[in-house]
């Protein structure tokens, strides 16, 4: 399923790279979905967006665990192959944590959520069509900064 457009000289077809991208970020949160339920999660929401005018706020999966009892906000990564010298989570940057923490906190306050929740990443290495993908489920990720981090310049 690739989106081709055409341009209008209709000589030359191209693929539209942000819908392959997209394509492949739905994909991604499909396989972290099906990998969720298979843990015993119950998933409670998808791409939401608890404050409508800002389209950077976006949760990925909202899951319940009823292991732990525990609202679970998850971050999905896709990423086309799994390369022993990058680190986990890479692509959650300081600007993503913080837009998860406003998303979150809108969810939970929309919601009248006042239980305990945390934060997971799961990231999908591999491509639709291109066999078994692998799934890294990383639970707990800090999205805030613990007190005493800050270096004490001479």
């Amino acid at each position: 399923m690739t989106l081709l457009t055409l341009r209008r000289s209709g000589a030359q077809m191209r693929h539209s790279a942000a819908n392959l991208g997209e394509l492949r970020g739905r994909w991604g949160e499909e396989v972290a979905v099906e990998h969720l339920r298979r843990l015993g999660f119950e998933i409670v929401d998808r791409n939401s967006r608890p404050v409508s005018r800002d389209h950077r706020l976006e949760i990925d999966v909202v899951a319940w665990d009823p292991a732990t009892d525990t609202m679970v906000f998850v971050e999905v990564k896709q990423h086309s192959k799994l390369s022993p010298f990058q680190r986990r989570i890479r692509s959650i940057d300081r600007r993503k944590k913080a837009n998860l923490r406003i998303a979150c906190g809108a969810w939970r306050r929309a919601n009248g959520w006042k239980g305990g929740f945390r934060f997971d990443a799961v990231e999908v290495y591999g491509v639709p069509g291109g066999g078994r993908p692998v799934i890294d489920h990383i639970e707990g990720v800090r999205l805030f900064v613990p007190p005493g981090r800050f270096v004490k310049w001479r």
